[in-house]
């Protein structure tokens, strides 16, 4: 059984359809990445599968179980994690601060013990920051561990990202546009931090308009044109697919 099943999904914002009737499957540990051209409707799917839109039509499961539709807080619960195209990190605090958010789901939610700070909590925390800085060595950013996030570089802020959605102990994470914004030398960390992250047994689903970083990557590629799903295989298949070529990566690809 696949990790992630999507049958016939669509979404229309009035009249217009930006998702049109698309369908695929994920195996687990892989790294699947979605390409097409802008307004291709790459984000939007990302949206749907994570619970920030609602399908009009189709399902989507997760190890068989129906998620379509739940809120983005039930499906964290369930192991979906994912970064965003703009940064969402909190410039006030410090960087191991922000990974340890990433963890918000997994804390005895009781504000009154928290207000008291049991021993029970103290340890908690502690044992967090612990989990936290060992992320932080993971994606190579421990060295920022203190640092205040506003003082960090962009491509520092983009790993601390995946680190902060690591520390949510997912299953499938999706990262949407993680090398936007970066020069060569981060874009190869990013790369390289994604295959990590994939043969570490999480399943990567990812957005990402650098191709070559798309192809050295992925082990399947969904292109998506118009809403549309336009072609689906490996890397290989998808660069001798003729109306790929048209569509998206150009007649010298």
């Amino acid at each position: 059984m696949a990790l992630l099943d999507v049958t016939h999904l669509s979404i229309h914002f009035g009249g217009v359809k930006a998702v049109q009737d698309v369908s695929f499957s994920i195996d687990a540990g892989i790294v699947y990445s979605v390409i097409g051209p802008n307004g291709a409707g790459k984000t939007t799917l990302f949206n749907l599968i994570t619970g920030v839109y609602k399908p009009t039509h189709g399902e989507i499961r997760l190890d068989g179980e129906s998620i379509g539709g739940r809120s983005p807080d039930e499906l964290a619960r369930r192991g979906v994690a994912r970064t965003f195209q703009n940064l969402q990190i909190c410039m006030n605090m410090s960087a191991i601060e922000n990974v340890m958010v990433g963890a918000h789901l997994r804390l005895d939610r009781n504000l009154i013990k928290a207000a008291l700070r049991f021993p029970g909590l103290r340890r908690r925390d502690a044992a967090l920051r612990d989990e936290a800085l060992e992320l932080m060595r993971f994606v190579g950013l421990d060295k920022f561990a203190d640092a205040r996030a506003d003082a960090m570089p962009y491509g520092a802020l983009k790993r601390l990202e995946i680190a902060r959605a690591l520390a949510m102990k997912p299953r499938v994470i999706f990262l949407d546009e993680p090398a936007a914004g970066l020069n060569p030398k981060e874009t190869i960390e990013v790369d390289h931090l994604v295959r990590k992250v994939a043969d570490s047994g999480i399943t990567v689903v990812l957005v990402e308009h650098d191709m070559k970083m798309v192809m050295n990557l992925s082990d399947r590629i969904l292109v998506l044109d118009y809403g549309k799903k336009l072609a689906e295989g490996t890397g290989a298949e998808v660069r001798r697919n003729p109306d790929v070529i048209a569509a998206y990566l150009g007649a010298h690809a």
